[in-house]
């Protein structure tokens, strides 16, 4: 099937022209050409030999024949709908048209939950039963903290001034808050039994969602799709190569002796670095023909008939040496390339085999128990895991030995606590750098705009915050190559890893930091004074900083959650990028390539923000419904988003859930110390009573790690053993590993025929 009218649509975007960048900021664009049929199923599509393909991530749009060609549409689809089009669906399939801006409102709310997971699989509908369980923990609590407390904070006598929870221009919030209850008052108590109500209700409402999340994932593993990953394990940590024997003989062998009648084949990984370095060479050279040749086609269209042949030079970037013909020059290096991969694609099957491998079963259910069994004596040897997705292996990684990732593991741990303490030092000082006395003091010139109401107002809600958020921006890369560097094999395991690593560096230093920064700015000559004082000072001051993470919550949901549905950022650098740099087809689905939903710093961005809300609930209620807004807001703003925009880049099956269910719990026992450390700076008689909390979330968490965890280690036999469709070609699930570098036109038979043991050829039958 093909796309009807596609000369009109080709013709109406040349007319439109670069007015496309800001209609779509007003409303997106309706077309009247809605006569045409796009090919592919909705979420998946089935291959000639039977597996189930992925979703269309960035690296297969240039390679995959039944991609739509989503450039010759008008208006702005692929920033908006690159999701649906790359799944071959009609943008506005099932949706009323309408210029209404809001219509997306009721299109996120009427989505199911089984849309989500169509369209972008397990891990984004989990990722919206955290969202919905917090929201519902901030609702329910809400619906009692801020009937009873706010009444009962402001019909209280008035606490002494020095004992507030906000600073500048909100000091009216105090009165609303525990802050202007006096020391010793019974009406202490109905801050305690809040405490209590929250922490209750999120041990209910988490309990809930882990078995929802567990009961998702047991669904989608025991789906009766084949796919790849769920008929192969991952092998480390393989010991020396026996005498006589090859990397991959010795594979087998071991394999076979334990698996006789369902290993089908093995895969030694190999040292790729230098093939891939001349397979992305070749690609870069054929990415590059193929630009020279479109402006060649364009010169004839635009100049004379014969057209203007484009010229490079032979030097660094293409920017010195000889002048050339670049259609030549290209063409010329991609002839010379071919048989220098293919040759170093021999070498490296035969001579670059490492301690590492991927191993084949004919069913599911062996694959999941030989990934859970124990197969040697010793722990640095033999182990073998869950195979991941073809597309999240990180190659370098796999082979890593046993004792050198525990070495790795703790020298990045060491790391992350340095850069954490280091720091604090710069957030400390923007946190007193950016209030408006400082500012003055250090920029005289600025006192008669910063001294105007109004502008003093904003400048003193939002600059320290607005600064703070530029800062921590720097961050996630760093994070994200230092779990890389520990050894991990997958994708998405590093992307857990490296938000675990944020969050505790963002409460650490955002929520403690600030907090902490500004205390000691505020008493330090009182500390001088008596450094006895010092734990009680810290105590009193720690909740002034309620309302700079009042308007911290609120500037991220307002400008975060702006800039994601509006998308302005990816929409005007596609249209830079369309004028001024694409000229083919594979450039242009560059340029709009969505990417996915970003777990490694969204998941800690919205921990954080729960973190700061849990831990001011009592202490300033007015905060619960900031939190409900970004949330709530969060949740329309992202279900649009996953089921119109990002792409994801992997699936893990819900195996971030776990590690967002710890930190959950963690913000919460941080909750129930600062709880209990302001009853005792309050000298509430009755705090005690609070020491049980913590004690009951550890308790809490240790019976849900037990109960639940292990099935997001691991597969379940009882999952593992329902009954597929039709079985799978063993064949494509074993070409589905093998690595684009290695990969050959010729067939991959050709391609291994040397690194095939004699145990896997009698061996490889189904």
């Amino acid at each position: 099937m093909v796309v009807s009218r596609r000369k009109n649509w080709h013709a109406d975007m040349q007319a439109k022209g670069e007015n496309d960048l800001f209609d779509s900021l007003l409303s997106l664009q309706i077309s009247s050409s809605q006569d045409f049929v796009l090919p592919g199923t909705p979420g998946q599509s089935r291959g000639l030999d039977g597996i189930n393909r992925y979703p269309y991530t960035v690296n297969e749009w240039g390679h995959d024949p039944s991609a739509i060609e989503c450039d010759l549409r008008p208006g702005n689809y692929v920033i908006y709908y690159p999701n649906r089009i790359l799944k071959g669906l009609d943008p506005y399939e099932g949706i009323r048209l309408t210029r209404n801006p809001f219509s997306w409102i009721s299109e996120s709310l009427a989505s199911t939950e089984a849309d989500v997971i169509n369209m972008s699989g397990v891990d984004s509908a989990v990722y919206f039963v955290f969202l919905t369980t917090v929201l519902g923990i901030l609702v329910i609590a809400g619906l009692l903290l801020l009937p009873v407390l706010l009444p009962i904070a402001s019909t209280a006598p008035g606490e002494k001034a020095d004992n507030t929870t906000s600073e500048g221009s909100f000091n009216d919030i105090d009165k609303l808050s525990m802050g202007h209850i006096q020391l010793k008052s019974p009406r202490l108590w109905a801050y305690a039994i809040a405490t209590y109500w929250i922490s209750f209700v999120a041990y209910c409402l988490l309990w809930k969602a882990y078995k929802h999340v567990s009961d998702l994932r047991a669904a989608a593993l025991m789906s009766p799709d084949a796919k790849p990953e769920q008929f192969a394990a991952l092998v480390r940590d393989i010991p020396p190569v026996p005498e006589g024997q090859t990397r991959k003989e010795q594979v087998d062998s071991y394999f076979k002796a334990i698996y006789p009648d369902t290993f089908y084949r093995s895969m030694v990984v190999t040292d790729n670095k230098k093939v891939n370095k001349i397979y992305e060479e070749l690609k870069g050279y054929q990415k590059k023909l193929e630009h020279a040749e479109a402006v060649y086609a364009e010169s004839k269209q635009t100049s004379s008939p014969e057209g203007t042949r484009p010229t490079t030079k032979t030097g660094f970037l293409g920017l010195i040496g000889n002048k050339v013909d670049a259609i030549v020059y290209y063409d010329e290096k991609i002839k010379e390339l071919i048989p220098k991969l293919e040759a170093e694609q021999k070498v490296t099957i035969k001579e670059k085999q490492l301690c590492s491998a991927l191993v084949f079963f004919t069913n599911r259910v062996t694959a999941s128990s030989a990934a859970q069994s124990l197969h040697s004596t010793l722990v640095d040897t033999w182990g073998v895991t869950d195979a991941p997705e073809p597309r999240q292996l990180i190659w370098t990684n796999l082979p890593k030995k046993f004792y050198e990732r525990e070495i790795r593991q703790y020298v990045i741990y060491f790391i992350v606590f340095l850069t954490i303490f280091f720091y604090m030092i710069p957030i400390g000082f923007i946190s007193a750098l950016t209030t408006l006395d400082n500012l003055k003091k250090l920029l005289p010139f600025l006192k008669p705009v910063v001294d105007q109401k109004a502008i003093k107002t904003v400048l003193q809600a939002y600059l320290p915050q607005l600064a703070l958020i530029i800062f921590m921006a720097l961050l996630p890369k760093l994070l994200l190559f230092l779990s890389k560097v520990e050894g991990i094999p997958t994708e998405s395991h590093v992307a857990r890893a490296a938000s675990g690593k944020y969050f505790y560096f963002s409460v650490l230093n955002v929520f403690i930091g600030v907090t902490i920064g500004s205390t000691l700015f505020n008493t330090l000559k009182d500390i001088q004074k008596d450094t006895s004082s010092i734990i009680p000072l810290l105590a009193r001051s720690l909740p002034k900083s309620a309302t700079f993470f009042l308007t911290f919550v609120a500037l991220k949901f307002f400008v975060g959650y702006g800039l994601e549905l509006s998308r302005i950022v990816p929409l005007i650098i596609y249209h830079l990028k369309k004028k001024y740099l694409c000229k083919t087809e594979a450039e242009l689905k560059e340029a709009w390539a969505p990417g996915d939903l970003g777990y490694a710093t969204r998941v800690p961005g919205d921990l954080l923000i729960l973190t700061i809300v849990f831990c001011y609930s009592v202490i300033a209620p007015l905060i619960i419904p900031f939190g409900v807004v970004y949330f709530g807001l969060g949740w329309l703003v992202l279900r649009n988003q996953v089921l119109k925009v990002y792409v994801p880049s992997y699936e893990s099956y819900g195996r971030m859930w776990p590690h967002m269910y710890k930190r959950i719990v963690a913000a919460l026992i941080l909750f129930q110390a600062t709880m209990l450390g302001y009853f005792i700076v309050k000298e509430f008689y009755y705090t005690p009573i609070l020491i049980p909390l913590p004690i009951l979330s550890l308790v809490f968490a240790f019976i849900c790690q037990k109960k639940f965890y292990r099935f997001f280690q691991s597969t379940a036999l009882e999952v593992a053993s329902r009954e597929l469709k039709e079985n799978p070609n063993m064949e494509g699930v074993f070409r589905s590993f093998i690595p684009p570098c290695l990969s050959s036109e010729k067939g991959d038979e050709y391609q291994f025929e040397d690194a095939l043991s004699q145990v896997s050829r009698t061996g490889s039958t189904v």
